[in-house]
């Protein structure tokens, strides 16, 4: 796909959208930016919409008109939009699945209608659940245990589903915990995103468990580089690919980690684990590597820094 294709990027004023839609302006993409700013911020994106260079579609994408709107003369579609917190699903489990899974659907469907040639979802390693096995990779039984990965799982069936049939070529991306510059803070945010918080306003960090539990922290500067990968590549159709940077790093390991950059010494205090919460879970990306070329580039300790 050339640098003269239109692509729409779903939730593309967010965190993880803003960064793809720098990446596709750079490359000479065609772009638009379909997005409720229920979560994400115009400020992302703003220099893109004054240069007139992005368009911007406000609305969601449970609305069939607005989604027909933003599908003109797409060549290709990114769905980042979603309800992305484990903790909020539990708490509200019928708007998390009208949202990401009736949602997913009915932007898939559209899709078809409107003969778009390439559709990547952006799914989650929380459908694996507690994996049978690590580092987990794609033949690993999924299992959510949460209505956030039940949702995205669903998701990742439509997606499927419709490429099966070559209805719609389509990707799928098992993110794992992505971070980087632009992601919010507020009751349901990521660890990282919390600590560095917690960190500036000389606050205690809140671990929940004993932190033992380990997790795959991927730099949202990696994430692009697959998307775009993605899109580009036929060989990436109808491929379920877990996007990671395929190391493990315990939650302890993180606090200390980030106490350690900030050059503070603050109290690491230990919470009751959150329901939805699995243990480990870090990525084997060998498929990846092999289908997009994919190799993640930017180191942990890097990240936070940069971060921090």
């Amino acid at each position: 796909m050339s640098g003269s294709k239109k692509v729409l990027v779903t939730g593309g004023a967010g965190f993880i959208g803003s960064h793809l839609v720098d990446k596709l302006a750079a490359e000479g993409y065609g772009v638009r930016v379909l997005d409720n700013l229920s979560a994400g911020k115009l400020e992302n994106i703003s220099a893109y919409l004054k240069a007139g260079c992005v368009e911007f579609v406000k609305g969601d994408i449970c609305d069939s008109a607005v989604v027909a709107k933003s599908l003109e003369s797409v060549d290709a579609v990114v769905h980042f939009a979603a309800l992305t917190s484990v903790t909020f699903s539990v708490e509200h489990p019928d708007l998390t699945f009208n949202v990401n899974a009736a949602g997913t659907q009915n932007l898939v469907n559209a899709c078809v209608e409107n003969a778009v040639s390439k559709f990547v979802f952006a799914s989650s390693c929380a459908v694996y659940g507690d994996p049978e096995f690590l580092p987990v990779n794609e033949t690993c039984k999924p299992n959510p245990i949460s209505p956030y990965a039940e949702s995205k799982f669903l998701g990742e069936g439509y997606c499927l589903g419709v490429d099966k049939r070559q209805a719609l070529r389509s990707v799928v991306l098992r993110f794992f915990n992505v971070y980087g510059p632009r992601q919010g803070l507020n009751d349901y945010s990521g660890v990282i995103t919390r600590f560095i918080d917690r960190v500036r306003q000389n606050k205690p960090l809140v671990v929940y468990g004993d932190g033992s539990q380990t997790r795959d922290f991927v730099s949202v500067h990696d994430i692009v580089e697959a998307v775009l990968a993605s899109i580009r590549s036929v060989n990436a159709n109808g491929q379920v690919l877990n996007i990671g940077s395929g190391k493990p790093t315990s939650i302890n390991e993180l606090a200390k980690t980030i106490l350690e950059l900030a050059h503070v010494e603050l109290e690491i205090r230990h919470e009751k684990i959150r329901a939805g919460d699995i243990k480990d879970s870090y990525a084997d990306i060998s498929k990846a590597k092999s289908v997009l070329g994919y190799k993640p580039r930017v180191d942990l300790r890097y990240g936070l820094q940069a971060l921090v």
